[in-house]
């Protein structure tokens, strides 16, 4: 009796290409880079939602020429392998035959983009500032990747070179790098690279629009080149120049500031009050613990600003600016004061809220150092006096009048100190300090 044998089930091209071909190593290269990249700086983006996002759609620019040139490695495959007429007899058409070999790796660098903008978003979670994740670009930036892998195929197939895949990447490096750098106009509007500022939030649509540009280029160029009518290349054709004049009309409205930025959180319970953009919110309590030093030494005096404001906001004459938050990396990193003596420091100064004042007094001077040493010392002041104290003999005769009145506003008793501090607030604002006592 015969045994019917069981028919071998043959998988299809293309899950063997994206399962052992060349595909998954393309991915795993736009994920390794980026995640270089973005370890590299992760204290000028992680802890703020805002800063991650800016930072994981600027990084197309990094994603995109590395798609190019693996597409265009995976093109030329044939053609190093010399069986580009063994492949022409295969049953299967020229468009089936050219997506089975480029469809995985523009899904796997795709993917690769994705998984590093996950890593990225859970590396934020642990500290987070402003809000919640903010994917709006992801889906646009994620499309314009595959699609920059599979016009680097087509360029594959078509440049009879092994050298085409670097060039291609360099190539798209640069001509990014120029349409990123180049003022408002058409072509940063249709560049899927274009930097963002920590501030911008895309419209809804945007992502839509930037896919079917992208989409549409790379699509039009596989059919013109593949298709057995390339006349359906003109489809897709329209649909980027349809997407391309909508980002265009639009313009500068394809972005929209954050509204957590145009609102900002107050701590009252504090003379002056502590103000913040709302997106740092969080924060709002280790700032006003920095600051504790400063407002407590101001208990009772009068005369002062009503409050200290973020940078983000206009600076009314009854106001002082605080010290600056962003960009992140410099005086926050993951959501913590780096220096919080030294971010005491600066809102002391900022007290004083003088002009530039051409020619200040010696005892304009004077005052200011007393006040701000009495405040909140300069971290740096140590080090200031060493080098004073070594210079000649003005700066040494300098550096004694200024001790001198650094211990006396400190030798006053609470009420003339008040009375004292009350006067020199008084001032503020100008560079006049004839009513405030000598010390």
């Amino acid at each position: 009796m015969t045994v019917p044998k069981t028919p071998v089930r043959m998988s299809h091209p293309l899950r063997a290409e994206a399962v052992r071909g060349f595909a998954p190593f393309a991915g795993a290269a736009v994920l390794l880079t980026l995640a270089v990249l973005l370890t590299g700086t992760s204290a000028h983006w992680q802890g703020g939602w805002a800063e991650t996002a800016a930072q994981l759609h600027n990084s197309v620019l990094i994603s995109v020429p590395l798609a190019a040139a693996a597409g265009c490695w995976q093109g030329g495959r044939e053609r190093r392998r010399r069986t580009e007429e063994l492949w022409a007899t295969a049953v299967r058409t020229p468009l089936a035959r050219f997506l089975a070999s480029a469809l995985p790796v523009a899904l796997w660098t795709a993917a690769g983009h994705l998984v590093a903008a996950g890593l990225a978003t859970l590396a934020t979670w642990t500290c987070a500032q402003g809000g919640a994740p903010r994917p709006g670009s992801l889906p646009g930036d994620a499309v314009a990747v595959a699609a920059a892998a599979l016009l680097g195929h087509v360029a594959g197939r078509a440049l009879p070179t092994r050298l085409a895949a670097p060039l291609l990447a360099i190539a798209g490096y640069v001509g990014l790098g120029v349409l990123t750098s180049a003022g408002p106009g058409l072509a940063r509007h249709l560049d899927p690279a274009a930097p963002v500022m920590d501030t911008d939030v895309p419209v809804w649509w945007q992502p839509l629009a930037m896919a079917g540009w992208t989409a549409g280029l790379a699509l039009a160029a596989v059919l013109g080149y593949a298709a057995r009518r390339r006349a359906t290349a003109l489809l897709p054709l329209a649909a980027a120049v349809a997407a391309a004049a909508v980002l265009g009309q639009t313009g500068d409205g394809l972005w929209h500031e954050d509204p957590l930025a145009r609102r900002h959180v107050c701590d009252t319970s504090v003379t002056p009050a502590v103000c913040v953009d709302a997106r740092f919110a969080g924060m709002l309590p280790q700032i006003t613990d920095a600051l504790s030093g400063v407002t407590g030494r101001l208990k009772g005096v009068r005369n002062l600003p009503v409050r200290w404001e973020d940078q983000n906001h206009a600076i009314r004459r009854t106001e002082a600016r605080l010290p600056m938050l962003t960009p992140l990396g410099w005086s926050v990193v993951r959501g913590r004061l780096t220096d919080p003596q030294q971010y005491a420091w600066e809102a002391a100064v900022a007290l004083e809220r003088r002009p530039e004042c051409l020619h200040p007094t010696r005892r304009m001077l004077t005052a200011d150092d007393a006040v701000e040493a009495y405040l909140a010392p300069s971290p740096h002041q140590g080090a200031m006096d060493a080098w004073d104290a070594k210079g000649s003999a003005e700066q040494r005769a300098e550096l004694r009048s200024r001790r001198a009145a650094r211990t006396r506003l400190r030798a006053m008793d609470d009420e003339d100190r008040r009375a004292w501090l009350s006067a020199y607030f008084a001032t503020a604002g100008t560079c006049d300090v004839k009513g405030v006592p000598a010390l």
